[in-house]
């Protein structure tokens, strides 16, 4: 696949999307969550290229919204979508819906609303979601206590490129081998060419351990379960909540997850917790046991009354005054005494094995003295030992566990990957309900659209207050009404109503009908007159538009205000004639309905919103547009209301025969 063949991918984003393991598909699919995890690439440049594959997939020329108001009204309904979901992922992959002609598209997009439709936007659900988001991968693990080693400089490269977190050695015999072997705990051999090799320390010759990192870094597995303790746990509760069938073991899953801490270790082994205990509380414990010792052989000391003879006190005289043989005829029991008290207290505030246990009993001994002293060199043996024996058992258990969870590795993407997905789904299936949509029927071509009961979300009043609209045009129609009636709002629900439709999303109607158009076109309403150069730029545009105008639905607010009212009038006649005879569809809202019809040379129709009435000043209009019916204006209303209430209303009713 050509990646620059899609619309937005450059060069440089082109190789970051060829990183992936499978691009092909994840473009294909329009999966966001893949594609984000190529380097460089954030979800809504993800969600950006993944619109662009699709478009390239349906062969979809793109460019349905053709106008900057046609752009903001997707953009409005793409928030509304969007304000309904939970994660961050969810927003995003919303955005690779777009309106398209393609009813190909158009289908593939209503399989996922059936879906969606079918869901139940529970609150405890959504709550669930909250704590969803896409694996990270952990950054910065290093692992200091093993090493890979090799003598072919390629292998050293490749071993740097896959195992980051372990050291890479390049050795050239075995005596290098031996020197790491005296660093590091483990050392991997990766040439086959050292086998059988006799060195002290753990040392594996290993040529298949850049294949199996799960045996030779099982961190990296962990500590993507530590990282992502929280994600997991949360799509785990989704799916029980939503009974949603799991990729995986659940129950297995949270086994798994409670022998991990957060910060990748090992947890719940009670002999790993022995050893760690020990090799921390060793010095302590030392000092403690010296303690026992001392004052046991202090209090006896003082108890003890010592008679010493002549001839001893002579003898100690001519050794220099040593009291060690006197130490030794006097205490040797109560000295062996203190001995064990110090090491059984050494053994037992440990929790020693009896292996370790004879290692201990080395740190106190030899001749009598007092105060009794530790052997240094026989503690740090000690230390040495149990750190050993805790790095070991920590390693196994590390190995057993990313053994297990190896098998989880890809199920626990599918199952956050599934939660991240219902979000979208519960996020359309709110929207639908929130706004009592229905999904449109696309009919033949030239049938325009028809609208029953329509109402606006994007109105500043509660959506159950909007006042339900009928409409429906094919062909060319003027509308027409008193200010402030609905007009615009009229426009924008139909531009909504069309822009859902073909993005194939529900609408908030009561039935629609509509056929595909192949571009919408909506020209908002101009702020005051142009001056000439703008006004040459608007007419050039609507000339760009009538060249092509089959099967575009083109809606325009007031193009009278672009310039003086008689001009217009004839403009906007020429403008419809044109897309009369392309079979475009067009509402234009226009105070000049009656002036445009004259200057028009094929029939236009008219419609109109109503007033039926003012009420305390306020107008009372039926927001629904009456077909073929030119619809009086607001003057009109008010003098009529005028010559009703006068007493002499000669003048008024003038004034009307004016109208």
């Amino acid at each position: 696949m050509e990646f620059e063949s899609i619309p937005g991918v450059g060069q440089k984003t082109a190789a970051a999307l060829a990183e992936l393991d499978d691009p092909v598909a994840a473009l294909d699919a329009g999966d966001v969550l893949t594609i984000a995890s190529a380097p460089g690439i954030t979800e809504g440049r993800a969600a950006a290229i993944a619109r662009g594959a699709i478009q390239r997939r349906h062969d979809d020329p793109g460019g349905f919204l053709a106008t900057d108001r046609a752009k903001s009204l997707y953009d409005d309904a793409l928030s509304l979508l969007q304000h309904r979901a939970v994660t961050t992922y969810a927003e995003k992959r919303l955005e690779t819906l777009y309106p398209s002609p393609c009813e190909s598209r158009i289908e593939e997009v209503r399989q996922l609303v059936d879906r969606a439709l079918s869901r139940d936007p529970d609150p405890a659900v959504r709550e669930a979601l909250a704590g969803v988001a896409p694996l990270a991968d952990p950054s910065g693990l290093r692992v200091r206590d093993r090493c890979l080693a090799t003598a072919d400089a390629e292998q050293y490269a490749t071993a740097k490129n896959r195992m980051p977190e372990l050291s890479a050695e390049v050795v050239d015999d075995a005596r290098d081998i031996d020197e790491l072997a005296r660093s590091y705990a483990t050392v991997f051999v990766l040439d086959e060419s050292f086998a059988g090799i006799d060195v002290d320390g753990d040392v594996r010759v290993r040529p298949d351990a850049l294949d199996e990192p799960e045996t030779v870094v099982p961190e990296r597995l962990l500590s993507v379960f530590a990282t992502n303790r929280e994600s997991i746990e949360a799509a785990a509760e989704v799916h029980r909540l939503a009974d949603i069938e799991p990729p995986c073991d659940l129950d297995a899953l949270d086994d798994g997850l409670a022998r991990v801490d957060d910060d990748g270790t090992i947890v719940g082994d009670e002999e790993l917790r022995r050893l760690e205990v020990a090799v921390d509380d060793l010095d302590a414990a030392v000092g403690t046991a010296e303690s026992v010792a001392n004052d046991y052989l202090r209090e006896v000391i003082q108890e003890r009354n010592v008679t010493i003879e002549g001839q001893d006190f002579l003898s100690l005289v001519e050794q220099g005054a040593r009291v060690d043989s006197l130490l030794a005829r006097e205490l040797d029991e109560d000295f062996e005494t203190a001995l064990d008290k110090a090491r059984t207290h050494l053994r037992e505030s440990l929790s020693l094995a009896p292996e370790e246990g004879e290692l201990a009993d080395r740190v106190f001994g030899g001749d009598p003295t007092f105060p009794i002293s530790r052997h240094d060199d026989a503690v740090s043996r000690l230390k040495n030992e149990l750190t050993a024996a805790r790095d070991r058992r920590a390693s196994t258990l590390k190995s057993e566990l990313a053994a297990d969870l190896a098998d989880l590795r890809e199920p626990v993407d599918q199952l956050v990957r599934n939660a991240l997905e219902l979000d979208v789904e519960l996020a359309i299936a709110r929207f639908a309900r929130d706004f009592d949509c229905t999904l449109p029927e696309f009919v033949d071509a030239d049938a325009g659209f028809e609208i029953t009961a329509g109402r606006s979300p994007l109105l500043d009043v509660e959506f159950s207050e909007v006042d339900p609209v009928d409409y429906g045009v094919a062909g060319v129609t003027l509308l027409s009404g008193v200010n402030s009636g609905g007009k615009t709002s009229l426009l924008d629900l139909v531009g909504l109503v069309v822009i859902l439709a073909h993005m194939g999303l529900p609408v908030p109607a009561e039935s629609v009908r509509l056929q595909r158009f192949t571009e919408l076109h909506y020209y908002a309403k101009s702020q005051g007159t142009l001056d000439a150069g703008a006004f040459e730029s608007t007419v050039r545009e609507f000339g760009d538009l009538v060249a092509g105008a089959e099967g575009r639905l083109v809606l325009v607010d007031e193009l009278e205000s672009i310039t003086e009212p008689g001009a217009s009038a004839k403009i906007i006649a020429g403008i419809l004639e044109a897309l009369d005879t392309q079979g475009a569809t067009a509402v234009f809202v226009s105070h000049l309905a009656d002036q445009i019809r004259e200057a028009a040379d094929v029939e236009v129709a008219v419609d109109g919103i109503q007033a039926v009435g003012l009420v305390d000043g306020e107008l009372e209009v039926d927001r629904s547009p009456v077909k073929g019916h030119l619809a009086r204006s607001t003057p009109e209303l008010i003098v009529e209301k005028l010559a009703g209430e006068a007493s002499d209303a000669s003048f008024y009713e003038s004034l009307l025969e004016k109208f």
